[in-house]
């Protein structure tokens, strides 16, 4: 692997994979070596320190008793955090929302201290929210309806110093009742839907991968990434 490769932390997917979310990862590798850039994959497990050096991390979700290893790890080694104090991007989907804010609420109603780099907290809803989510983004750089599979019980809201990723057209997003999907705050994007997300969204992929490398990528024509995401468009 090259020194100058672009290096992607795929942050504990030992505990925070429960939905195939570590396919994020995969995507953005492949779409830079489709481009002829060097990318790595990095896995940081339970086992490991978490390092502040990679250029973009992304995170999956989870239960809430992933959640609580999750939280705990993060919090002892805190490169995540300084990571994104430097600027640079962290995805997180589903329950890595509720790790990365002030506090969540588990489903026996105990609140769980989260690492703070999202202003948010989250509390259960009555309901679970499970379906399709398209929804309309409202972070600049994004002009792509987002598309996703949402299956979370959490209700999220967003803080002063925290914004939404995106309004919603269809399902339920952060289950507020505000119409909002996601969280956006400084360098971190957060979001409930599962796809894998960047799978479904590859502008979202180009954007994070754009911010990680700080250069203008050259468009990918794919077929097959444009049918599907027209396929879920029309079903939902």
């Amino acid at each position: 692997m090259s020194e100058s490769a672009v290096r992607i932390g795929l942050v504990l997917p030992d505990v925070m994979g429960t939905y195939g979310d570590n396919g994020n990862a995969l995507v953005l590798k492949q779409r830079l070596r489709m481009r002829d850039i060097d990318a790595e994959v990095v896995h940081i497990t339970l086992n490991d320190p978490v390092p502040e050096s990679l250029d973009l991390y992304t995170l999956g979700g989870a239960e809430d008793s992933a959640q609580r290893l999750a939280t705990r790890h993060l919090t002892k080694y805190p490169g995540l955090q300084n990571a994104a104090a430097r600027g640079v991007p962290v995805l997180a989907i589903c329950a890595a929302i509720q790790v990365l804010g002030h506090w969540y609420e588990t489903s026996a109603g105990e609140r769980v201290d989260g690492i703070s780099l999202f202003d948010v907290t989250t509390s259960p809803q009555d309901v679970r929210s499970i379906g399709e989510v398209i929804s309309e983004p409202t972070l600049d750089g994004l002009t792509d309806k987002l598309t996703g599979f949402e299956n979370h019980r959490g209700g999220t809201t967003l803080g002063p110093d925290a914004g939404a990723l995106a309004k919603v057209v269809s399902g339920i997003g952060n289950g507020v009742g505000d119409g909002r999907e996601g969280v956006v705050q400084g360098s971190v994007i957060g979001t409930y839907m599962h796809g894998p997300l960047l799978a479904r969204n590859p502008q979202l992929a180009d954007y994070l991968l754009e911010k990680a490398t700080g250069s203008t990528l050259a468009p990918l024509e794919l077929e097959e990434v444009t049918q599907l995401r027209r396929e879920r468009l029309r079903r939902t």
